[in-house]
């Protein structure tokens, strides 16, 4: 029986931009397994919550840093798609896990370094590698990069480099695999109020209200202004965009 249901996988779904999108795809009648590195109660109540939308969920653990767990990573995924719901294949990855940097050039580590590459740029590209023969045909790959890549700030040197890489690397994923009519862009978030580098923009009065002054809004973003976007892209109304980086900043530093 050809699968009609719809189903996306949210990599680092517990909390921050993960979980706002795996509920905005719930609401939009995706079904969604999101991924958390170490905090399962927050992902089972991320679960909870898109249940309660009407959808299936399910949540599983993934390092997305470790390139060796993907193999086993993949397997997991293979049986609940099996198991929950009949199917070999899903139709959205979200490649959304990750974790900020906040140094110098000068005063980078190579452990920090190495490790952002690790989540970010290798976990992406290996990750994706080796999910790509389970997504469907016309099935949609998001990858989350930043504003960074646009406009600098003292600080996120190594991040937003590596950030760069992944906006060349959706142009490629979406032409090697435009054939199969699947459809790959970055969305670039800027300054957030999440718990995203100890939560910094939210907590911070005095960043929150710079950042504020110096966004066309007026103010700094939310998870939901994010997730929204995720889930949008994700439907058939914008199927034509591709290969795209897509800013959703609100305006910052015009």
């Amino acid at each position: 029986m050809e699968k009609t249901q719809k189903i996306a996988l949210v990599t680092g779904g517990s909390r921050g931009l993960g979980r706002s999108s795996a509920i905005a795809l719930s609401r939009k009648g995706f079904d969604v397994i999101v991924t958390y590195h170490s905090r399962r109660e927050e992902a089972e109540s991320v679960v909870k919550e898109i249940e309660a939308n009407g959808q299936k969920a399910a949540a599983l653990q993934l390092d997305a840093g470790d390139v060796a767990a993907f193999e086993q990573f993949a397997s997991r995924l293979s049986d609940i798609l099996k198991e929950k719901w009949n199917t070999e294949h899903f139709d959205v990855l979200i490649n959304n896990a990750g974790f900020g940097v906040h140094a110098s050039l000068a005063d980078t580590t190579e452990e920090q370094f190495d490790s952002l590459v690790n989540v970010h740029l290798k976990g992406v590209f290996f990750l994706t590698q080796k999910l790509i023969s389970s997504i469907s045909d016309h099935g949609r790959i998001i990858n989350v990069s930043t504003g960074l890549t646009r406009f600098a700030l003292e600080g996120y040197g190594a991040y937003a480099a590596i950030k760069g890489a992944v906006e060349i690397l959706t142009r490629y994923m979406a032409k090697e695999w435009g054939s199969r009519g699947i459809r790959v862009n970055a969305i670039a978030p800027g300054a957030i109020a999440t718990d995203f580098r100890g939560g910094a923009v939210r907590d911070n009065k005095r960043l929150n209200d710079f950042i504020g002054s110096q966004t066309a809004l007026g103010r700094v973003g939310e998870a939901d202004d994010i997730g929204g976007l995720v889930a949008s892209l994700c439907t058939d109304e914008m199927g034509w965009v591709n290969a795209q980086r897509i800013e959703a900043s609100g305006g910052m530093f015009l």
